[in-house]
């Protein structure tokens, strides 16, 4: 298990378990973190899964893919370190991953 780190746009801190194989988006809705909508379930095409990643994981987590850079340009205030938490696989290599969501995922 991964513990993953979602800090809400207010501050509110969720730390949760989240199992190698699935999304970073899967492990929040399974544990119920709000603002984390996954409107479209995860194929990519909503942007409801926007995150930031804190820059000290940056390099482990990676950047976007094609797919995904297309689709977060239509995301609220999309930033450099913006993903799309649908797009990133948990590993045990991310485990202490820390992600804030923009104020628009409230």
């Amino acid at each position: 298990m991964a513990k993953i780190t979602f800090i809400e746009f207010n501050g509110t801190v969720h730390s949760v378990d989240v199992a190698p194989g699935i999304s970073v988006m899967e492990g929040a809705r399974k544990n119920k973190i709000p603002g984390i909508d996954a409107d479209c379930g995860g194929g990519c095409s909503c942007g409801t899964c926007h995150v930031y990643i804190d820059p000290a994981w940056q390099p482990r987590v990676g950047g976007r893919n094609p797919l995904e850079d297309a689709t977060i340009e239509f995301s609220y205030n999309v930033m450099p370190n913006s993903r799309l938490s649908c797009q990133i696989k948990v590993t045990d290599d991310l485990d202490g991953l820390v992600v804030r969501m923009p104020e628009s995922q409230r």
